[in-house]
């Protein structure tokens, strides 16, 4: 069908819920195709364990995309599992495979092959175990596309960006220069325009430090770093209110007049965010050639296998990808 978008997804850790998530959104109909890049045999067995009636399909590249029809699922064969899968029992032998699942719907999007890439969660852990250095999709995919990207989760009423990610506290504040800021800002008001269709987005700062630096007694960052940087951005163009103290970012009247937050490191935003919204909030990464969306939770691995687990975030992770592309075929 004309216009149709072709999402791929990655289940992720072949362990984990990521399999069974994938198989169940399979069970209802969506306007976009869907494309597992899966080991075929990991779906046929995760779906007999389930006891779900999901006809698999090899995906065609050449064809036409058509809107996904429940009971159903293409799958774009990535034939490398090592070692059996056992729902809920980590291998390290299966890490690569993990990796090459990542790579190759990656690839998929930069050639135009996919319009948009939807992930499942992985274990990091498990993948760092097998001696494959990994600190998570964000950054896999950011050296794949050659790009800096920016890490955001959305859930109804509410986006945090992140100025760094996967980063020890101790490895913060250095992180946190004026040319990082620089870059994490304009990415962010360039992609709210382009993919969220945003005119012109109003961007919340926090602070580094506890009551943004309490005028340089509880720390100079702000003073000598995030504001010059914010007032450079301004004079630019861009919307900015801050540096705010965190602890008060995230009142009503403060988002009321946000389009998102931006938040110093991981876990000063994130816990507000998945405190309103687990199970509904996605993971977005900005800044790169290609769309990319993702659940918001983790590898879950004492529900793989059980048929039980959430669906609503996977679900609204295909839901942002669809609306993403939309706003960016405009």
């Amino acid at each position: 069908m004309a216009g149709t978008h072709r999402l791929a997804l990655t289940p992720g850790e072949p362990a984990g819920l990521g399999p069974d998530l994938c198989l169940r959104i399979a069970l209802r109909d969506w306007g976009s195709e869907l494309v597992a890049v899966a080991d075929p045999r990991l779906l046929a067995e995760r779906a007999a364990t389930l006891g779900l009636a999901v006809a698999l399909r090899p995906w065609d590249p050449a064809a036409a995309p058509s809107p996904h029809r429940a009971g159903t699922l293409k799958v774009l064969s990535v034939a490398e599992l090592a070692v059996p899968v056992h729902p809920g029992r980590l291998d390290k032998a299966n890490a690569a495979y993990v990796v090459k699942t990542l790579r190759a719907a990656c690839d998929g999007c930069l050639t135009g092959l996919f319009d948009a890439l939807v992930t499942g969660p992985v274990h990091k852990g498990v993948i760092n175990d097998a001696g494959v250095p990994f600190s998570g999709h964000t950054e896999l995919l950011a050296a794949r596309c050659g790009a800096d990207p920016v890490m955001m989760l959305a859930t109804p009423g509410l986006r945090v960006a992140l100025t760094t990610t996967h980063l020890p506290l101790s490895g913060v504040c250095q992180a946190i220069t004026p040319e990082v800021l620089t870059r994490v800002l304009r990415t962010l008001d360039r992609d709210l325009r382009g993919r969220f269709g945003i005119p012109r987005p109003r961007i919340l700062v926090c602070g580094l430090n506890p009551h943004a630096g309490e005028g340089g007694h509880l720390g100079r960052e702000e003073i000598e770093i995030i504001s010059p940087t914010l007032d450079l951005l301004r004079a630019e163009g861009l919307d900015l209110t801050g540096p705010v103290p965190a602890d008060t970012a995230f009142v009503p009247p403060r988002l009321a007049q946000a389009d998102v937050v931006l938040a110093m490191y991981h876990d000063q935003g994130l816990p507000v965010l998945k405190h309103l919204g687990f199970g509904r909030a996605v993971n977005l990464t900005l800044g790169l050639p290609i769309i990319r969306t993702s659940v918001d939770h983790g590898t879950a691995l004492d529900l793989a296998g059980t048929g039980q687990g959430d669906t609503g975030s996977l679900e609204a992770a295909i839901a942002y990808a669809e609306e993403m592309v939309r706003y960016a075929r405009l």
